[in-house]
């Protein structure tokens, strides 16, 4: 019992050294522990009821030593993000350890590999997503050993640990050289691989733009609490400290403070174009004639009666239509025209309960972003233009997402902003791998990043995934550096995770072909 809680401990750390500021390469070995204690489990009833346990006590600890954070903002996330991401590793792993006693090695490692992919391509596409475990997402801190993340995305970081993690495997149970130097091999070629890309990487001669980083530092908390006059006072002030020619400024995920009706951004029920974007637009001619303000917005989209969406909510009980409210990116600029775009990965709980089970949920909703319950969720990606160049404006939880990330670039973004508010979770882990996390979505897509935090960390990420200028916990102020434009797409920015779709259907194959083998021996009843 002693030696399976060390291996246990031991399985833990290895995981979660990659979300806490350090390597992720410990999670080339970070699985072994579990496949030794499922090749020592007894083929019974027992053994795997024993096995299931140690394993989920596994995950379950994992995830308490990464996602601890969420407690700051709510009780109910950790807990909730625990036990489906738990789950759905659980469903993997013991998957594997079934295979295994029953049928051919070479059968039980596939089924591993295609179905701990398969389901964590299934949690990013689900009703209930939170992939932030996702095991390539670990090397966050490690840009210079994934630069293939541009032909594989993150489940090519997953791939790689899984298969490694088999070979040392195999290469502890054999103790023999050939197996130990085939591990090595796995380890070091994809690193080599990387390296070679990193130093050989050449910045496309697409030209580059100046953009300004405003970090308000407003307290999340008060955000949302009657203090629109002060918000937007610091707004203004912070936009006097952005320099001259600039093209683009960005501001965080709702930073305007109130909420405002589409298209023409009137406050509530007036017609016409609200106070604060008058004077906006004012201070733009004013300061930056030549520059696009790219910010976060809480706005509402009117439906007539009989043309409701499925989220939208009714105005009284007379029939009068109903809304829909918007976590929004706005780009403004000096003319009349007004550019949206409506997040589409919304935070489970916070600003998306599925419609089938809201009514169920409803006493869990918490207040994290402004938007309480159920808003409107954005169906694609989109690209500002301004000037004859395109930004991308992702607004934060998209950025965890490799592929819907993508889609603002195959729309025709030439570099990428994320406007975010990541102060809800305190001075912790948290909001410090979201921004990591940024790192990979610039290598997937070869694109200059540069994040807009409420608070957290805002800062410039090349398309290398390198941070240059930054702005850490509660500072205020203003960044501003020329980035590179690319017009050329990736491979991975094309097709996606084509891994998560080919994991699917070679899991469906393994398990039919263990169906098939079971039936032939003749003992697919036998315990």
């Amino acid at each position: 019992m002693k030696r399976d809680l060390a291996l246990i401990l031991l399985s833990v750390v290895l995981l979660a050294v990659g979300w806490l500021g350090v390597s992720g390469l410990p999670l080339l070995i970070a699985l072994v522990p579990l496949l030794i204690m499922s090749r020592e489990a007894e083929d019974s009833r027992r053994g795997w009821w024993g096995l299931f346990f140690k394993a989920a006590l596994t995950f379950v600890l994992w995830n308490a030593a990464t996602i601890w954070w969420i407690w700051n903002a709510t009780p109910v996330g950790p807990i909730a993000a625990t036990l489906f991401s738990t789950f759905y590793n659980m469903v993997a792993f013991m998957l594997y350890h079934t295979v295994s006693k029953k049928a051919p090695k070479a059968l039980a490692y596939t089924t591993l590999v295609a179905a701990w992919i398969a389901t964590e391509y299934w949690y990013m596409n689900g009703d209930f997503s939170w992939p932030w475990l996702t095991l390539g997402n670990g090397f966050s801190h490690d840009i210079w050993a994934v630069q293939w993340y541009e032909w594989t995305g993150v489940l090519g970081g997953s791939l790689w640990v899984l298969v490694v993690n088999l070979l040392l495997f195999e290469a502890y149970e054999t103790r023999t050289k050939r197996k130990l130097t085939t591990a090595f091999i796995g380890i070091l070629l994809p690193i080599v691989v990387s390296l070679l890309m990193w130093v050989g990487y050449q910045e496309p001669a697409a030209g580059k733009v100046k953009v300004s980083a405003i970090q308000p530092n407003i307290d999340c908390y008060e955000k949302f609490a009657n203090t629109d006059e002060y918000q937007i006072q610091n707004i203004f002030e912070l936009l006097e400290e952005v320099p001259e020619g600039v093209d683009f400024i960005l501001l965080p995920e709702t930073a305007m403070p109130g909420y405002y009706w589409e298209p023409s951004l009137s406050e509530m029920i007036h017609d016409e174009e609200a106070a604060l974007w008058q004077q906006v637009r004012e201070k733009l001619r004013e300061k930056h004639p030549e520059a696009m303000l790219l910010t976060g917005a809480n706005t509402r989209r009117y439906y007539a009666p009989g043309l409701e969406s499925e989220t939208a909510r009714q105005i009284g009980r007379g029939g009068y239509g109903a809304y829909d409210n918007f976590n929004t990116a706005v780009g403004l600029d000096t003319t009349s025209r007004v550019q949206l775009h409506h997040k589409g990965k919304l935070v489970i709980g916070v600003e998306n309960t599925p419609t089938w089970v809201f009514r169920l949920m409803d006493f869990l909703v918490i207040d994290l972003g402004g938007v309480v319950g159920q808003i409107g969720m954005g169906k694609h990606g989109s690209a500002f233009d301004h000037r004859g160049v395109k930004i991308g404006p992702a607004i934060c939880y998209e950025g965890v997402y490799g592929e819907f990330f993508g889609d603002h670039v195959r729309r025709g973004a030439e570099l990428m902003a994320i406007l975010t508010n990541d102060g809800w979770w305190g001075d912790t882990p948290g909001y410090k791998h979201l921004f990591t996390l940024s790192r990979l979505r610039a290598i997937e897509h070869r694109r200059s990043v540069i994040r807009s935090a409420n608070t957290g960390r805002s800062g410039f990420i090349s398309a290398r995934g390198e941070v240059s200028s930054t702005l850490g916990w509660e500072e205020r102020g203003v960044l501003t550096e020329e980035v590179a434009l690319n017009r050329e797409k990736s491979f991975y920015t094309l097709h996606g995770d084509l891994l998560g779709r080919v994991a699917t259907y070679l899991l469906l194959l393994c398990l039919l072909y263990y169906v098939a083998y079971r039936v032939k021996r003749r003992n697919y009843l036998v315990n």
